[in-house]
């Protein structure tokens, strides 16, 4: 994870995802909390009221979202092209293992993604990979023991 001054690395599209998340919590998702708890509020005793609760529960997550997003956009820094010809955050990398071939995007890590396939460049598969060229093999230590990636393609 990186350090409270470092700069949080992204992909451009990384990042307007993350823009896109904070434009609709601070547009329709916080509007529509307060009202909620509003309503909640004219239901009567405050103490017994789940509603309530609930709704104030809602409208403290979202606002906790929304600081840790606009956070993360302070400190955010949009990766340029990939470098040609090595492994590099926003490329993407086809692999073979065990026969099989498997293509990786690789991410900052608040993109990562692994069911999209997007790892992040600090995740160990991910700095396996970092830096490297095709047609290296990268030995990689996976929960089942070390397994070798020969790096295929960079694209």
């Amino acid at each position: 994870m990186t350090k409270l001054n470092d700069k949080i690395q992204f992909t451009k599209e990384g990042l307007v995802e993350i823009q896109a998340e904070l434009n609709e919590l601070k547009g329709k998702k916080l509007t529509d909390a307060i009202e909620r708890v509003a309503r909640a509020r004219d239901f009567g005793d405050l103490s017994e009221n789940a509603e309530y609760h609930a709704a104030k529960e809602e409208l403290s997550f979202i606002e906790g979202r929304v600081e840790e997003l606009e956070n993360i956009i302070a400190k955010a820094e949009v990766v340029g092209k990939a470098k040609k010809g090595s492994v590099d955050i926003g490329c993407k990398v086809t692999v073979t293992v065990a026969g099989k071939e498997h293509t990786y995007e690789i991410v900052g890590e608040w993109e990562a993604d692994p069911m999209k396939k997007k790892i992040s460049h600090t995740s160990p598969l991910g700095q396996a990979l970092y830096g490297k060229k095709m047609g290296e093999a990268v030995e990689f230590q996976a929960p089942a023991g070390k397994v070798i990636y020969k790096i295929k393609k960079i694209h």
